[in-house]
């Protein structure tokens, strides 16, 4: 296949998933530390930085991200038209650098910090003997399907 070709397929005629993977953005340094990844997808209300283009090291939040256009918004980062009206300016996301994670999303943290979103932490019960001192115990899966034959 041509170059050309796998060009346009990869990026201007690439799928929707394929596209989202496209929007990822630098870690920085202590973030880079504290998760261990280099990069993450950007999403609204992440704080980033802009390492380069017109707008370099302007600090903000992203306010709207454009798969169609493999950018995004950040608040306060406008030009203005010659009749004073003000648009905002798409930035890709390979000029980013994100420095403030939105945390809301607790399945995105859960994939950053290297664990499986659909697992749930361990249940600790607390067990009395005759003497009442409590002990906590942790309860595994196999535990349970053990204790329930």
């Amino acid at each position: 296949m041509k170059p050309t070709k796998m060009r346009n397929k990869l990026i201007y005629r690439a799928t929707f998933h394929t596209r989202s993977k496209q929007l990822g953005s630098q870690l920085s340094e202590d973030l880079r530390k504290k998760y261990g990844k280099k990069s993450v997808r950007v999403i609204e209300g992440d704080s980033i930085k802009i390492v380069r283009g017109e707008f370099k090291g302007v600090d903000g939040k992203i306010s709207k991200v454009s798969t169609k256009k493999s950018s995004v918004a950040v608040e306060g980062v406008k030009k203005e038209k010659t009749k004073g009206d003000k648009f905002d300016v798409y930035i890709h996301t390979s000029n980013l650098l994100v420095t403030g994670l939105n945390t809301e999303d607790k399945w995105r943290i859960a994939k950053l910090e290297g664990k499986k979103p659909s697992e749930k932490p361990p249940v600790i019960e607390k067990t009395t003997k005759k003497e009442n001192t409590t002990k906590e115990t942790k309860v595994t899966k196999k535990q349970k399907k053990e204790v329930e034959k």
